[in-house]
């Protein structure tokens, strides 16, 4: 069953965060993980939840996400996105019918 990566991005350093993004989607890739959306395009439909930018992820288990996060090619991305942004993740389950 698939799941999702969900990132609320707020951006802080706007350099900084431009070389993180352009260096973290091989990792992702690398750990098969597939980018459904990377937009600051986000439109509010219920509540006062406001996120300047949101990042959907896919992998294929929990797992690959949590050796995407532990890898040492994205540990050393880390401080690059702690330098340039403040992010909140959440990994849900799909849904298969």
């Amino acid at each position: 069953m698939p799941v999702y990566l969900i990132i609320d991005i707020t951006i802080i350093d706007q350099d900084a965060y431009g070389d993180f993004v352009e260096r973290v989607p091989a990792v992702v890739e690398q750990y098969g993980g597939r980018y459904l959306a990377r937009s600051g395009e986000v439109s509010t439909m219920v509540g006062d939840w406001q996120p300047e930018r949101i990042v959907l992820i896919e992998f294929e288990s929990v797992e690959q996400v949590q050796e995407f996060f532990a890898s040492p090619e994205y540990q050393a991305l880390v401080p690059l996105r702690e330098q340039s942004a403040t992010t909140r993740a959440i990994i849900v389950e799909g849904y298969v019918r």
